[in-house]
């Protein structure tokens, strides 16, 4: 897997320390995109597959945060349900609680908005407009309901000359939609209302933190039975070596007679 290329940005202040964090979006009033949607799961999922979990690297993806072109713009930023950049300071935005464009040198390539029954309007109309100038290249947005909340079940923008262009997203015969993400090398799918991730240099769809363990489980399971089968084919070796020196010694007996 390679990381899509992106230039390493110099933050704009080097020692996080020295900025007070952003302050904490508040809290959606619509508590059943949780109920319904795993988005951290889905989260961990892209995080791991980028590299973005170990301490040193370079990618954020995040779920926290306004997103501002510069600290000014607060309390009216939005705050993405996910943040994906490359080449940043990650250590920084961690700490600063949110991505303030002026200071991280360049906008988030990727962000990504869950439905939901309050907010889901704003996601394709005022929210498409504010990533579009906010110079951000892709823009998804995902209904886990198959498009209650939102225009469509599944929807990209790319940013082209300054402003959002679709990408194309495909029906499938079975009721899923995908479409292909350029920055992320990804395509996404709604598949039965969850989200997935297909690497089409695999051929596979990347594994949330469930399928990881059933996987490690079914591992585990087929280890065990393996030595279970030694176990016994050697009891049954070790068996049948008894049984000849038994005979060996009941010949070795008869002609001793």
């Amino acid at each position: 897997m390679t990381i899509p290329s992106k230039a390493k940005v110099e933050p704009g202040v080097s020692d996080s320390a020295r900025l007070a964090p952003l302050p904490d979006p508040p809290r959606k009033n619509d508590m059943r995109q949780t109920e319904n949607f795993e988005l951290r799961a889905v989260m961990n999922t892209v995080a791991r597959f980028f590299g973005a979990l170990h301490a040193d690297s370079d990618v954020l993806v995040s779920g926290n945060g306004y997103v501002c072109s510069s600290r000014s713009q607060l309390p009216h930023a939005p705050y993405p349900d996910m943040v994906i950049a490359f080449g940043v300071d990650r250590a920084s935005l961690i700490n600063n609680n949110g991505y303030a464009i002026d200071r991280v040198g360049k906008p988030p390539d990727f962000v990504l908005e869950v439905a939901s029954e309050h907010t889901g309007r704003r996601d394709y109309t005022t929210k498409r407009d504010d990533y579009a100038r906010l110079g951000i290249p892709e823009y998804w947005r995902f209904d886990y309901t198959g498009g209650r909340f939102h225009d469509a079940a599944l929807a990209g923008d790319r940013l082209v000359n300054g402003a959002y262009q679709r990408i194309e997203v495909t029906p499938g015969a079975d009721g899923e939609f995908w479409g292909y993400s350029g920055v992320l090398e990804l395509y996404l799918y709604w598949d039965n209302g969850r989200l997935r991730f297909y690497d089409p240099k695999t051929r596979a769809f990347l594994q949330d933190p469930t399928e990881l363990e059933e996987e490690r489980d079914a591992e585990r399971f087929a280890r065990r039975a393996a030595e279970t089968q030694l176990d016994r084919e050697r009891a049954d070796r070790l068996a049948a070596e008894d049984r000849v020196r038994e005979l060996e010694a009941r010949l070795q007996s008869l002609q001793d007679t």
